[in-house]
């Protein structure tokens, strides 16, 4: 490994504030590559925070043989010595210690090694313990000298290396650009710093970098952790309180409409929970301020019903609902779903339409030219009072007569312009209905969607059957032929099987799916496990180490690649013996829309015993005769869409079985497997999408449930645990306080510099991710 280099020089560096570019502190060879990863200003590196700490201190009741060690230790001697075995090759023996253990170093290659690690050098050290001769020694370590600059430290920051910028480096930076800022204004009102008992923020970023004590490192922690909360909060209360000065238009519905002829014609009764949040809806429609409402509901909780009776309330006010959805699959199904339980109430105009009823129009991008005039034409003249659509709705041709309800399903997928986009088609603030058929932990909706009234369903529709499910090795032959003849035994029966997998071919992204836009989509949890290793927040986090291997195994790059939808497709057609004879078709996001309808069509009328599919069925899908679903490469998958992909089956009076096979082997490496397999055996464990969305958080972290920027710069969550209670306490006291100082300046005039520094934190990127709900 190469020695360090100082590239830091101080030119410029005599004081400054936040905003002063890196480049004037530093020099160009050191802002340079900080500037690659968004690092620009001193306020952008102090945000840079250490992703863990070591202590210059180690016992020997912290070596375990055969362990991965990571310790800070002195050089006391090394010497360069011929091997025995090839006098002409030449290896390095090294001693160092932390002042009461003493290690030995073996090094295979010298050259850098001798170079670097002289007598009295500081390192890190990271290797596997082991011993020889009664002796602790790490063999062919991994190291990084320790400048001296940091040396003094008890408690050395390791941050994540940038380009060609060691973390120590970084470090002699961080301490430059500290000395030179000085004194930072602190955004937060004293009284609530004296509240919290917290410090001042310029103490609170001195201590994250620079920590005397572990005490000291929770003092900036706690400070850190509330202004994320902080900032949050005020945004979203913001929103709310400025949302609600807008007005709309009261949508109070009328007695002896076509919602109470629906509401008369239902073959089912309403569960208590859909009756709830139905009165919730109502009231807020028949209010002139739009209503901004968040519907979440466990998979088959019945959110469609609760939204369609929204719709029509509005319609009868002689307004018109739009329905959002990502894909062209989920579209058609709500289109099918919605003109089968309205029946005559759907067909206005048309021969055996009732006297009262409406039309439903479905907009897509890959409609023939007549029919998407047509639907135009009804949607721009009135006569289609619901209007369900892909992206396709949003576009400057759509014009709607009188829009009062948007109804977004599955707001994750889609950007804050394309939601503006639909609602600026309203003459006023229309109404808006947000649903989510993915469970959301208490944490992760007061974070993301706190500016929304949260209406909640976890009651099930009678007649929804139960749903065993099972972790299947897909390396164990006898396993695998005994799933695949649960399929054939549930085709003979009369039933129906999908199977999915998590790619289309070969030569396609390994976890995604195409959208008719040409999008690759990989699901709020497609993506395997959390980011880094023990769960590190990925680009700059506190908890794993960076530069330094801490000892795992990269399950991504141990395990065979995933079977792709073309490869399944094949063995199962001709190459297992159990369903020769069944009725296979595939269905995956580059088929036409027509193709991808035709297919589910069929599906639906039972024509197709087995839909071999990718994740396009993940949500919306409804088939009440399809009982078992195959999930192949399970692991590759997160809990929240392994358990809306179940939610497939069992959805009418026959009870569904859930296969979730995967390569992994429980009795494997323990270091790079757990949390795959605890995923899975969570899925096994329960079908309850609430209690799943909890475990979901605490295995994978606020990285993959809150969203990361797709272009690789920083979150702004960073401190906060969502899966910690006292993270969550903490939120909601956040919260209180930004209500209290919005209430009468919604605008913080009394308070300049937290909205300038509101202002700051939330540039246009993180404004559209904290605005997905």
């Amino acid at each position: 490994m190469a020695g360090e280099t100082t590239w830091v020089d101080r030119e410029g560096a005599d004081r400054a504030g936040p905003g002063s570019s890196l480049r004037s502190l530093l020099g160009k060879r050191t802002a340079d590559p900080l500037d690659k990863v968004g690092l620009v200003t001193a306020a952008d590196l102090l945000g840079w925070y250490p992703r863990t700490y070591l202590e210059a201190k180690l016992s020997t009741t912290q070596l375990h043989e055969g362990e991965h060690l990571v310790v800070v230790a002195e050089v006391l001697r090394a010497a360069v010595a011929p091997i025995r075995s090839n006098p002409r090759k030449k290896l390095l023996r090294a001693t160092v210690t932390d002042g009461t253990t003493e290690i030995d170093l073996t090094f295979f290659s010298h050259w850098g090694p001798a170079k670097d690690l002289t007598p009295g050098t500081l390192a890190v050290f990271s290797g596997k313990a082991g011993t020889f001769n009664g002796r602790w020694q790490l063999s062919h370590p991994d190291y990084q000298v320790i400048q001296d600059s940091v040396r003094h430290q008890q408690i050395l920051p390791v941050y994540r290396a940038v380009d060609k910028l060691t973390s120590w480096q970084i470090g002699t930076a961080m301490g430059i650009v500290l000395d030179a800022v000085g004194d930072l204004e602190d955004p937060v009102p004293d009284e609530l710093l004296r509240r919290h008992g917290l410090c001042d923020r310029a103490t609170a970023i001195r201590l994250i970098h620079q920590p005397r004590t572990w005490g000291d490192l929770e003092t900036a922690r706690a400070r850190l952790r509330y202004d994320e909360a902080l900032v949050l909060q005020t945004a979203l209360v913001q929103r709310r309180l400025t949302a609600a000065a807008d007005e709309g238009t009261a949508r109070p519905g009328r007695p002896g409409g076509l919602l109470d002829a629906f509401d008369a014609a239902l073959p089912f009764p309403l569960t208590e929970g859909q009756r709830i949040v139905g009165e919730e809806l109502a009231h807020d429609l028949a209010s002139p301020v739009p209503m901004h409402r968040l519907l979440q509901g466990d998979v088959g909780s019945g959110k469609t019903v609760v939204a369609l009776r929204a719709m029509l309330q509005v319609v009868d006010s002689g307004g018109q609902a739009a329905l959002l959805a990502p894909t062209e699959v989920l579209a058609a199904q709500h289109d099918r779903s919605i003109r089968a339980i309205m029946g005559p109430l759907a067909e206005a105009g048309l021969l055996g339409g009732a006297d009262d009823a409406t039309r439903v129009v479905l907009l897509t991008g890959s409609m023939s030219t007549d029919a998407r005039r047509r639907a135009l034409s009804e949607a721009a003249s009135g006569q289609a009072g619901i209007v369900i659509g892909t992206h396709a709705l949003i576009q400057e041709a759509v014009q709607l007569a009188d829009l009062g309800l948007v109804v977004v399903d599955e707001q994750h997928r889609f950007g804050v312009e394309q939601r503006d986009a639909l609602r600026a088609k309203a003459a006023r603030p229309p109404h808006v209905l947000v649903m989510t058929a993915t469970p959301i932990p208490r944490s992760v909706a007061m974070t993301v969607f706190g500016d929304m009234e949260t209406a909640v369903l976890r009651e099930l529709p009678a007649g929804r059957s139960p749903i065993t499910t099972h972790v299947v090795r897909q390396g164990d032959g006898t396993w695998m032929a005994r799933m695949w003849q649960v399929v054939a035994d549930a085709v003979a029966a009369g039933r129906q099987a999908y199977v999915v997998c998590g790619r289309i071919g070969d030569s396609d992204s390994p976890s995604g799916d195409e959208t008719e836009d040409g999008f690759v989509e990989v699901g709020p949890s497609a993506g395997a496990g959390a980011g880094g290793p023990d769960g590190a927040d990925g680009a700059d986090g506190i908890d794993g180490a960076d530069g330094i291997d801490p000892g795992g195994t990269d399950e991504a790059t141990a395990r065979p690649p995933a079977v792709s939808l073309l490869q399944a497709y094949d063995l199962l057609l001709h190459a297992t013996p159990q369903l020769q004879g069944v009725r296979f078709a595939l269905l995956h996001g580059r088929l036409s829309g027509e193709e991808k309808d035709a297919v589910m069509r069929r599906f639906a009328a039972g024509e197709i015993d087995v839909l071999v599919a990718t994740t396009v069925i993940e949500v919306g899908v409804d088939v009440p005769n399809a009982t078992v679903m195959v999930v192949l490469d399970a692991d590759r998958f997160g809990i929240s869409q392994l358990h809306q992909l179940r939610g497939r089956v069992g959805r009418g009076q026959h009870a569904g079985t859930c296969f979730l096979a995967t390569p992994v082997d429980p009795s494997g490496d323990p270091e790079g497997r757990p949390v795959a397999w605890q995923r899975l055996q969570a899925v096994a464990g329960t079908t309850d999408g609430f209690a799943l969305a909890e475990q979901d958080l605490e295995l994978r972290g606020e990285g993959d449930v809150l969203g990361a920027s797709q272009s690789g710069r920083r979150r702004r969550i960073r401190m906060l645990r969502l899966a910690n209670p006292r993270d969550v306490e903490l939120i909601a006291e956040a919260r209180d306080d930004a209500q209290a100082l919005l209430r009468d300046d919604v605008a913080l005039t009394a308070h300049p510099r937290l909205a300038a520094w509101l202002a700051d934190t939330l540039d246009d990127e993180s404004a559209a991710y904290l605005e997905r709900g």
